[in-house]
């Protein structure tokens, strides 16, 4: 789990930086971007040598959408409507039944 929330903060890291990066030409964001992203991606491989993909790949996913939605509204003065609340919920309720509830496992090898 230590891995995944690594790719998490990482994936969090190279996506500010790319708000930052004015479309690449501030040249300090672009390589928070590809050190953030390469970092993701390398923590994300390490996590999936010990968790099934699909658990993985979608808490990832999902607490990277969480977490840009806050990054936006707290260091980028963006808003989000009430249906987009409503969305960002369900995202973390479908990770809580993904990682609580769900039988879903890694097969036997």
């Amino acid at each position: 789990m230590l891995a995944l929330a690594l790719a998490i903060a990482a994936e969090l890291v190279g996506t500010t930086a790319l708000k930052l990066s004015d479309g690449f030409s501030n040249y300090v964001a672009t390589g928070g971007v590809v050190v953030g992203y390469l970092s993701s991606f390398y923590f994300l491989g390490l996590a999936l040598e010990a968790l099934p993909i699909g658990k993985v790949y979608a808490i990832w996913s999902a607490v990277g959408i969480v977490g840009t939605t806050a990054i936006g509204l707290v260091f980028f003065g963006e808003s989000i409507d009430p249906a987009a609340v409503v969305g960002v919920g369900l995202i973390l309720v479908g990770i809580v039944l993904l990682t609580t509830v769900s039988g879903a496992h890694t097969p036997a090898h």
